[in-house]
């Protein structure tokens, strides 16, 4: 058991490191180990003086009472405070940032395609291949050497040594029968990735900076270097994966594997990941705490009648077999520094303290990489486990009047779902809201398919076909708990966006449940904490549902796409092409609290056949659909869009020229039938959303009356300058960045000329989403984001 001056040491460094988010966090730290250290003085002195009596009251023969000095010295709370600056200081330094021959420095020019200069890279292949939702492969790679490809303007220039890692996404024929190790030369193109653009977004900059990488590669391109194979536990991995696809199939193989190694050792399809993860079931696919207790648990079984050497020996070696199978990952880390605890328990003969060897697990970790304070996989990892370890007793004996086996099984999904829900509502929005009815459902399958995953994975390294052979009987199991996941997926309601909380919000409820396992008052009166966490969190998104009035531009390549929130009506305009429902407008209303769309307009403003209608209903339902589809009435997604409506109760009309669509706070209509022209009225703003057209075009619709001077004009930027000068809108939003001398953007002699009349202008690729509400200004995303970041 930890003393309690080590467990406070061990909450400071902790802290300090969680304080990193907060302006001059480490000096807040040691100000309350300060405040501590002084409140808790007296408290001190008074113990002192009462074990003092009752030393002389001993020594005189009279009965005293045990009471142990369990208060820590003053001191302790002031080293506590010392621990918990240094906990911050130590985090900036172990930042990464890029050297000065990191190859984030030789990277020319923003994120754009038609600027960037073929290189070729060479160095050595840090992961195993994945697959993209792209289809493409990925792997990291650990650069040595950057070439520049001669072209027509020029000699190439030397190759330059350099170092880093790279993300690199190359075909997927490219990457087949890549491994870690190799030595290899990639051709493609570099370039640094772009920090979020809309809000809910995933900020691919951000996750590179967490892993140490600045640029990443769009290879085209692979050649070998060396063709020797070397040896690495990724065979062994191979092998396990290989067994277990040969008779299961995909997908049953690969979420067995995924099961014994963690997804992050496998590559789980996309598609059961996310339904795993919607359901709430994506623990399943984490290696972590079930595994090494599976591990311990059959390997102390099995030596139950040799030495406690050899069970300690052979309980060691299956924690670093399965470290070095699954990964060096937060959650696997945590799980077999724990798996040791029990070790050491079993070796002194001592009962393990679960909570004690926890708290060391975190500390042990983040003393190897603090980053991973702000990881979400190790955030999670600790805050199920100690819902496990606080939790889940207290609710298996409120549950005493059901049996034992039953209740187990409820308070296990429920205590880990209670310490995690805060923070995937602040991460994600969402609820999944069958999901401890699931788990309860699925635990004996999970257990099943796990123990026989292991079990034939560690004969197929043996005799890989055996393992197949055994491998093969888990195939109902697999199956029907996909089956199951799927089968609660499709019911209604299975998710519910309930809109992101903030972190104070996040912050009061993790207190809530705190109190309620530490304070007596609270744990009689569980039910009302629980209320006050509900209306937390429901009474916010209620009151802005009903209040909110705002236009949201979202920043997409091509397509505009409009939001507008009128009071809980919401009303999307367009959808971008394939992959923006998925990934910016989804995550957008998820973020908002948004549960369904009430009208929707598809202008099918770039005659794009491949939008994300599809990728949003899949999702969401849509009430009144409006397709302005005059040319291509008989597209087959059109027909599945029109069929998907059908099924969800939805109402799809085809619009017109001149036709006019009305919400209430909103109406849109296509202005002609030849030219992308569709023309908005939206809170009593006139909008004009334009394509691609030329100028002589717009300066004969206006003269023809067929324009009129909108208010906020949308437009590619390679039309920017000609329709601010014909139109003079207030407002002009461009969807491409500016400052680079590409066919696709103004350039900046243009830029300053327009920048001096009084049209205000915005470019998506460079503000992010522009948002407006009737009240206030127009406001850019990622300026409102980086003042947010300066202020912390």
């Amino acid at each position: 058991m930890m003393q309690s001056s080590s467990v406070i040491i061990c909450l400071a460094y902790i802290l300090g490191l969680l304080f990193t988010a907060v302006p001059w966090g480490g000096i807040w730290v040691l100000v309350l180990g300060i405040l501590a250290a002084v409140l808790f003085r007296a408290i001190y002195i008074n113990l002192c003086k009462f074990a003092q009596k009752r030393e002389k009251s001993i020594s005189k023969g009279k009965a005293g009472a045990n009471v142990p000095l369990t208060t820590p010295h003053p001191r302790v709370w002031l080293i506590a405070g010392l621990v918990g600056l240094l906990a911050t200081l130590y985090f900036q330094l172990r930042v990464p940032q890029p050297g000065e021959k990191d190859i984030s420095q030789f990277v020319s020019g923003e994120n754009n395609s038609n600027q960037e200069q073929l290189v070729i890279v060479r160095g050595e292949v840090a992961s195993t291949p994945r697959l993209t939702r792209s289809q493409r492969g990925q792997f990291w790679l650990e650069a040595t050497q950057l070439d520049e490809v001669k072209n027509d303007q020029g000699p190439a220039s030397l190759p330059k040594g350099v170092t880093g890692k790279l993300y690199v996404t190359v075909p997927i024929l490219q990457a087949t029968g890549l491994y870690p190790s190799q030595q290899i030369a990639v051709t493609g193109m570099l370039y640094k990735p772009k920090t979020a653009s809309n809000p809910g977004a995933f900020d691919f900059q951000k996750y590179l900076k967490q892993e140490g990488t600045f640029a990443g590669l769009i290879g085209k391109q692979i050649n070998f270097i060396d063709e020797e194979k070397q040896w690495g536990w990724w065979q062994f991995r191979e092998i396990i994966v290989r067994s277990q696809v040969r008779w299961l199939g995909v997908p049953e193989g690969p979420l067995v594997s995924a099961m014994v190694l963690g997804s992050k050792a496998v590559d789980l399809p996309y598609d059961i990941r996310d339904l795993f993860v919607k359901v709430g079931l994506a623990h399943a696919l984490a290696a972590s705490g079930f595994q090494t207790s599976l591990i311990l648990g059959v390997i102390l079984q099995l030596t139950k009648r040799a030495k406690k050497t050899t069970q300690i020996i052979l309980g060691a070696l299956g924690l670093i077999t399965f470290l070095l199978l699954a990964g060096f990952q937060a959650a696997v880390l945590r799980a077999v520094i724990m798996g040791f605890a029990a070790l050491v328990g079993l070796a002194l003969e001592r009962k393990v303290q679960q909570l004690g060897s926890l708290l060391l697990a975190a500390t042990l970790l983040l003393l190897f990489n603090p980053l991973w304070i702000w990881d979400l996989g190790f955030q999670l990892s600790f805050l199920a486990t100690l819902g496990l370890i606080v939790t889940a007793t207290p609710i298996t004996q409120r549950l005493d009047w059901i049996p034992s086996a039953i209740a187990s099984l409820i308070s296990v999904p429920l205590a880990a779902t209670i310490w995690t829900l805060p923070l995937l509502l602040h991460i994600f929005s969402v609820v999944a809201v069958y999901s401890v009815p699931l788990n309860i459902i699925t635990t004996p399958l999970i257990s099943v398919v796990s123990i026989g995953g292991m079990i034939s994975g560690l004969v197929s390294l043996i005799v890989p076909d055996l393992g197949s052979t055994l491998a093969s009987f888990l195939y109902y199991p697999t199956h029907w708990l996909i089956q199951l996941a799927d089968f609660f997926a499709g019911l209604p309601g299975s998710s519910v966006a309930v809109g992101s909380i903030s972190n104070g919000q996040m912050l009061v409820i993790y207190g809530l449940i705190i109190s309620t396992c530490m304070v007596r008052w609270w744990q009689r009166r569980w039910w009302f904490a629980g209320l006050i966490a509900i209306v937390l969190v429901i009474i916010p998104v209620w009151h802005s549902a009903n209040n909110l009035l705002r236009i949201t531009l979202l920043a997409t390549d091509k397509e505009p796409v409009l939001v507008i929130q009128d009071k809980g009506q919401v009303t999307l305009i367009n959808s971008g092409d394939e992959g923006t429902g998925r990934f910016t407008i989804l995550p957008f209303l998820q973020q908002q609290g948004v549960n369904k769309i009430d009208w929707a307009v598809s202008s099918k403003f770039l005659d794009n056949e491949n939008d994300a209608w599809l990728e949003i209903l899949e999702t969401l339902p849509i009430t009144n659909f409006y397709d302005y589809n005059s040319q291509l009435e008989n597209n087959i997604e059109t027909q599945a869009i029109q069929e998907k409506l059908q099924k969800r109760q939805g109402i799809y009309q085809s619009l017109s020229l001149g036709q006019t669509v009305n919400n209430g706070s909103a109406t849109a209509q296509f202005v002609n039938d030849q030219l992308p022209i569709l023309r908005l009225q939206i809170f009593g703003q006139n909008w004009l959303l334009i394509g691609s057209v030329k100028s002589q075009q717009i300066e004969q619709l206006i003269k023809t009356g067929g324009l009129s001077s909108p208010e906020v004009l949308w437009c590619p930027s390679e039309s920017l300058q000609d329709l601010v000068l014909a139109l003079k809108p207030q407002v002009a939003i461009a969807n491409r960045s500016v400052g680079i001398a590409s066919a696709n953007s103004v350039d900046n002699k243009a830029l300053s000329a327009l920048s001096k009349g009084k049209t205000k202008l915005f470019f998506t690729g460079r503000d992010g989403a522009i948002q407006w509400t009737p009240d206030g200004d127009f406001e850019t995303f990622i300026q409102v984001t980086e003042n947010k970041s300066s202020s912390l």
